[in-house]
């Protein structure tokens, strides 16, 4: 039987009913960190809802549940914090998983793509043979913020002639606008925040 906690839809006997009671929103389960990295910034800081068991597995079910029967063939983990969440979701879903890591970190062949931060820019590659052509691949990180980085790794799916089938986050800074970089994508979070 379902139940709902916050927007997040669980299914009892997947979490204990012990734990529904301690986890009524995943929310609460994410520290806010005012002026970090720098003054006048609030970070969310996920490390809280990570050591959460409840709230780990309840994030995890809810992607899952999402995507499930919608073709996906593998998933793109951004670098870092996507290496949590991309790994488990693949497990739940029984497809396969693939890293996207900072330059110089993957020993084979790798086709790399150059996006624009604030001040300046970065890069991010991906293994020349992890995607196969036509592969329905969903990209997965732990926050929609600028959308920058996400859009950089859905044209390095594109490269190397994989279709974008989602991009997921486990939270969104609707403020930051970061949907319009992804446009023509079907993009999904979890948890969203105003400011």
């Amino acid at each position: 039987m379902p139940h709902r906690a916050g927007r997040v839809v669980y299914t009892v006997g997947v979490i204990p009913m012990s734990d529904l009671l301690v986890v009524p929103d995943l929310k609460k389960l994410i520290r806010e960190v005012p002026d970090f990295p720098k003054k006048g910034i609030l970070f969310y800081d996920i490390t809280t809802l990570l050591k959460d068991k409840a709230g780990l597995r309840m994030v995890i079910d809810a992607l899952a549940d999402h995507y499930r029967g919608t073709g996906i063939d593998t998933i793109l983990g951004i670098e870092a914090r996507g290496f949590i969440f991309g790994p488990a979701l693949a497990y739940a879903l029984g497809t396969g998983f693939v890293p996207v890591r900072k330059p110089k970190k993957l020993p084979a062949e790798v086709v790399s793509v150059e996006y624009q931060l604030e001040y300046g820019s970065d890069s991010l590659e991906i293994h020349k043979d992890a995607i196969e052509r036509g592969q329905n691949v969903l990209i997965v990180d732990d926050v929609l913020a600028t959308g920058g980085t996400a859009r950089a790794v859905t044209q390095l799916v594109e490269k190397l002639g994989g279709r974008v089938a989602g991009v997921g986050f486990v939270l969104e800074l609707l403020f930051l606008n970061g949907r319009t970089k992804l446009e023509g994508r079907e993009v999904f979070s979890l948890l969203q925040y105003e400011s």
